[in-house]
């Protein structure tokens, strides 16, 4: 088999598996359903190893692999660009779906929908690898809407409950606001650079890079600024960065499987992806770059502080997602793209493995979500207890665990950037790395330490809001005297696999993915302009020597007190967070309601939106279509017809007069037109 034919296999495998679940989910059985799947994301993950090892040895590719259609000049056509930025995001992708497909056999074993769950899971894999793959904006836009159409699909799994609906609509329509962005970024680059092919536009970037347009007004403003922030806003949409970030939290209504496929390794870091393969076009913008920085950083903090106040367990995940996502965008900022995307991977597994070890919980529990009714859970589930505790220690960037070493590499780049807003940026990744470590550790000793809180009525917490009910279905949790359990195999056996990369993989990737050749061609940066990286490999001294050197550096003690700290309240104090909540009852108002995103969504874009269309409605439709035209129009032939009807009267004196009241009226007409 030829190398392009193996490029093929990889995103079509999963594609036939997603078929055969999918338009047959009705006749065939579920065994059949997840084998298909299964064998479609592990035909795939094997391809991706073989096409990793051909790319190491120095083969890269890009072509076209079928045109789909040509309009003048211009051709749209779906190819690929296999390099070593595409082979690393595809062993992300199918390794980590490959783990969320065989967890799934475990986790959604008594749903109705089974098999039509895989088929979405399939689906969705195959989506992100067309978007990783491509090698043009026309078929990265179809992975990109396509991940967002199986999104929507996945959130909205259990239709029958309101809140996913309400939940999948808001992550569709604020999805079109960046995608709104993004097609307006993708028309910029087609207008001015005559060409949607990377390559074509890359190499013809530095002729552009001070051209300016006319948008509004007699105001020139820089072509790449533009384009790259256009771009910018549809990976805001994605990658869930402020304000598009609302959607992601909600997303929590699908299948805890779900969260893993879309928090960790796919949706959400399609974004950080396509910043990072338009490198070229955004070193040529400073301001483009500052305004990703900004957003990151303010993404990365304010984030953070929602995930302190979180009950629900996959809520504190997703919230931790949102502030990673944001630590990504702070790096792609300060032209540290490699960085960025060593983060998006080690972020991949140990996020992945947070996901899922929360959804053994959930298990455990009989799908009770509330860490409230959790604690001590360590010695009845020792395999998801010490999984977790792994992904915790990665999140907070412990030294030698994979998170520290790209966390780490992000705030001493941020540090050494001189772009506008890099400050901030410091500011906020400093203090992000304290409030990780705290509400991280919150969760873990809520739910594995202290005291037994399960088998108790859960009606004894008051305040609680509606959209804080666990987010599962059929969430009954465990009866007054059960115990958890364990998790079956098909959902230990992904959490340990997860958990080595967790541990080991940027202790082994550090040095090739950030200071060695590895991005060498594919990632562009301008290293006069923005030297960071450069920098960074001046204090790198290897793996071993940086995590040693932590331990006397204020990120590790950050980390450490939010951990220390979180253990005194919630194991040794746990009056003081009460006493914190109702001294400062407004923060934790603000913070509960999300800083009032939804609000002024619901209120100005929604509510705008309906007195849009109820005065279109009313004035448009009914007073001056209605009214004036169609039934206006009809009045006024009634009206003169009433009129005429009174000469219509059978006698002739009448008829007489008429005839006279003619004439009279031709004659003024004519005299008057003489």
């Amino acid at each position: 088999m030829d190398m392009k034919s193996l490029y093929l296999l990889v995103p079509l495998a999963p594609l036939a598996g997603a078929i055969v679940a999918g338009l047959f989910c009705r006749v065939i059985p579920r065994w059949l359903a997840h084998t298909a799947t299964i064998l479609g994301v592990a035909v795939a993950f094997i391809t991706s190893i073989v096409i990793f090892q051909d790319v190491l040895a120095g083969n890269s590719f890009n072509g076209t692999v079928y045109q789909w259609l040509a309009s003048g000049e211009y051709k749209f056509e779906v190819g690929f660009l296999i390099d070593k930025l595409t082979v690393t995001m595809m062993l992300v992708v199918t390794s980590v779906s490959l783990m969320v497909h065989l967890y799934t056999i475990g986790y959604m074993q008594e749903d109705p929908g089974y098999n039509r769950f895989f088929s979405y899971i399939s689906l969705f894999t195959f989506s992100m690898l067309m978007l990783v793959m491509s090698n043009n904006f026309m078929q990265l836009f179809f992975g990109w809407e396509a991940v967002g159409l199986v999104s929507y699909l996945l959130i909205g799994f259990w239709y029958t409950r309101p809140t996913a609906i309400f939940a999948n609509m808001k992550a569709f329509l604020v999805n079109r606001v960046g995608d709104f962005g993004f097609i307006l970024g993708i028309g910029l680059v087609l207008a001015h650079f005559g060409s949607l092919d990377y390559a074509t536009v890359f190499a013809k970037a530095p002729e552009l890079a001070n051209k300016t347009i006319n948008i509004w007004g007699s105001a020139d403003w820089s072509l790449m600024t533009v384009a790259c922030v256009c771009l910018f806003i549809g990976a805001m949409g994605k990658s869930a960065q402020v304000p598009l970030h609302v959607w992601l939290p909600d997303s929590m209504e699908g299948p805890t499987p779900i969260s893993a496929l879309i928090h960790a390794a796919t949706m959400v870091t399609a974004g950080i992806f396509m910043v990072a393969r338009m490198s070229p076009l955004f070193e040529l913008s400073d301001t483009a770059l500052s305004f990703v920085l900004v957003i990151g950083a303010t993404t990365a903090l304010f984030m953070g502080f929602l995930g302190i106040i979180q009950n629900d367990i996959k809520r504190v995940v997703a919230y931790s997602t949102l502030s990673q996502l944001g630590y990504m965008t702070v790096a792609l900022g300060a032209s540290a793209y490699s960085v960025a995307i060593f983060h998006l991977m080690t972020h991949a597994f140990f996020k992945a493995l947070l996901f899922l070890g929360a959804g053994s919980v959930i298990i455990g529990m009989h799908h009770d979500q509330d860490m409230r009714n959790m604690g001590g859970l360590r010695k009845y589930m020792p395999i998801t207890w010490i999984t977790s505790l792994i992904g915790s220690l990665a999140l907070i960037g412990t030294p030698f665990f994979a998170g520290f070493y790209s966390k780490d590499s992000i705030i001493e780049a941020v540090a050494l950037s001189n772009i506008a807003g890099a400050k901030y940026a410091y500011f906020a990744v400093m203090a992000g790395v304290f409030i990780t470590a705290f509400y991280s550790f919150r969760m873990y000793f809520l739910v594995f330490h202290g005291e037994e809180r399960f088998g108790k009525a859960h009606h004894d917490h008051h305040g609680d809001h509606e959209d804080e009910e666990p987010a599962d279905d059929h969430h009954h949790g465990l009866a007054p005297g059960q115990k958890p359990h364990e998790s079956p195999w098909v959902v230990t056996v992904p959490l340990i696999a997860l958990a080595i990369p967790s541990v080991i993989i940027g202790y082994i990737a550090i040095e090739p993915m950030l200071f060695g050749d590895y991005f060498k061609g594919v990632i562009h940066v301008n290293e006069e302009a923005h030297p960071v990286m450069e920098a960074l490999h001046h204090h790198f001294h290897g793996a071993v020597a940086m995590a040693l050197h932590a331990v006397t550096t204020p990120v590790f003690w950050l980390a450490f007190s939010g951990v220390a700290l979180s253990w005194f309240f919630y194991m040794k104090r746990p009056d003081i967070p009460a006493a914190i909540k109702a001294r400062f009852s407004g923060i934790y108002t603000l913070l509960d309601n999300k800083y009032y995103f939804d609000k002024f969504n619901e209120v100005v874009f929604a509510g705008g939106a309906r007195l849009l269309g109820r005065g279109l409605w009313k004035g448009g439709d009914v007073a001056l279509i209605d009214g004036l035209l169609v039934n206006g129009s009809a009045r006024l032939v009634g009206a003169i017809a009433s009129v005429v009807r009174f000469f219509q009267s059978g006698y002739i004196y009448h008829y007489a007069f008429t005839m006279i009241i003619g004439v009279f009226v031709l004659l003024t007409l004519w005299f008057n037109r003489a």
